[in-house]
């Protein structure tokens, strides 16, 4: 549940379509896009007329489709084509083909892990010379992005590997404008600023909070995002990398006082709707509709961007709601944190075809496409945000590029043992009451241990 997407309806696009050349999406030298860039950049490509490159990822339709759009970029450029076939079982495809000797061009793998397990065994086949520097200099956040698409190789050696190529976010608190405004409330800037808020919501006598943990067999997970959110504001990024990988342990005191942070906002009555016992059993879809009623039974809901998915069909962005970005403590000085995820390019058979794709996704023009037609964001710092087909996700960029560092949802990167297992009822026994945050991390930690 925790790398869903915020969906998006492709009609609302189709009468903004333009065509071509009978094949491109959008006419050039015509809307928000980086055309001087992209002219340049096709004016010094490479002929690559009769060649091919495959690309194969988890993407259907309607994404393959406006992924195709914008591959039909680079054929324009180039003359090679490029075919991307998409498939619903390709984490488990990748690797017959992998080991079959039968791998595409490039993999577009939905997280780092099974990429980084084949790059391990010699299966993918590092970014083009300079690549990692391009992205450290290019993306906001450079260097996480290089860090998180950075593994060992068969030799043990690290390697560039991944390049990253739409993401999501999960730092955000969801409000309602118009609430806000009725009682005088600002948007906070800071961490202690939300902080303050939370308690003058409840000296208003109103309840600052919707938490919802439930989700069936995965009850919990919600709370894990808000200990990695937490995590993230009051350490630094190579003490929560240490942690997703036990090098430091759970029942570290660093992490105890991250669990203690969110019960700071969790485990008190008069800051959550319903009080503190009903934390655990609010269906995590059913949590945000509190902030629509009349009145209002919470002012702020913190969940990642597909959370829109669950509201009132009714509710209008920039009018009934709105987000913002999770803040940063202004004490710590850990700059502006982003937690999320996102799916990244991988070379699993190169080729000259591949390596000038890879190079045209460097390219704002590349990015922009995705961006008009979908719910697809960048950290590409040379785009035009003006290409965002609407305000919600034009925000959302926004703080992708104000983002001082990112790191990927830490339970998806323990076992799945603890990550998808003791890390979910731990946090749900904590926010219940029956454990304190440090028997809750013990036991998480004990399970931790159990799994060696």
């Amino acid at each position: 549940m925790k790398n869903l997407m915020l969906a998006v309806a492709p009609a609302a696009l189709a009468a903004n379509l333009a065509m071509a050349d009978g094949h491109l999406a959008f006419a050039p030298g015509e809307g928000p896009f980086s055309w001087d860039a992209y002219n340049a950049w096709s004016e010094d490509a490479p002929d690559l007329s009769g060649q091919t490159v495959t690309v194969f990822g988890p993407w259907l339709a309607p994404e393959n489709e406006y992924f195709q759009n914008a591959l039909a970029y680079f054929e324009a450029a180039t003359g090679a084509k490029a075919i991307y076939t998409g498939s619903d079982s390709f984490e488990q495809q990748i690797v017959i083909d992998a080991e079959a000797g039968s791998a595409p061009n490039i993999a577009v793998f939905p997280q780092p892990g099974l990429a980084a397990v084949m790059a391990s065994k010699g299966q993918l086949y590092p970014l083009p010379e300079g690549m990692g520097d391009w992205v450290a200099n290019n993306y906001a956040a450079g260097q996480s992005w290089v860090d998180l698409g950075t593994y060992a190789d068969a030799n043990g050696a690290d390697q560039a590997y991944g390049f990253f190529y739409n993401v999501n976010v999960k730092s955000l608190v969801w409000y309602s404008p118009e609430n806000f405004e009725d009682a005088g409330y600002d948007v906070p800037g800071s961490m202690e600023e939300l902080k303050a808020l939370t308690e003058q919501i409840v000296a208003d006598g109103e309840v600052p909070w919707c938490i919802g943990l439930g989700s069936g067999a995965a009850t919990g997970w919600p709370a894990t995002d808000w200990v990695e959110d937490l995590m993230l504001r009051t350490q630094p990024t190579d003490v929560y990398d240490a942690w997703t990988t036990n090098d430091i342990p759970f029942d570290d005191p660093r992490v105890v006082a991250a669990i203690e942070e969110f019960g700071w906002f969790a485990r008190d009555d008069a800051k959550v709707a319903g009080g503190a016992g009903a934390v655990g059993t609010t269906d995590f879809r059913d949590s945000p509709k509190g902030l629509f009623t009349s009145p209002p039974q919470c002012y702020m809901h913190r969940q990642a961007s597909f959370v829109p998915a669950f509201f009132p069909e009714d509710v209008e962005f920039g009018v009934d709601t709105d987000f913002f970005y999770m803040p940063s403590y202004k004490s710590k000085d850990l700059g502006n944190p982003v937690l999320g995820g996102g799916t990244l390019m991988a070379i699993t058979d190169p080729s000259d075809a591949t390596s000038a794709l890879m190079d045209f996704f460097k390219q704002p023009l590349a990015h922009e496409i995705m961006m008009a037609q979908t719910g697809f964001l960048t950290p590409h710092n040379g785009v035009n945000l003006d290409a965002y087909k609407d305000d919600t996700l034009r925000g959302l960029g926004e703080i992708l590029l104000g983002a001082t560092t990112f790191r990927f949802d830490g339970s998806d990167l323990m076992p799945g043992g603890v990550g998808a297992g003791s890390f979910w009822t731990g946090m749900v026994d904590y926010s219940a009451g029956t454990k304190t945050a440090a028997e809750t991390a013990t036991a998480i930690q004990e399970s931790w241990d159990a799994l060696r």
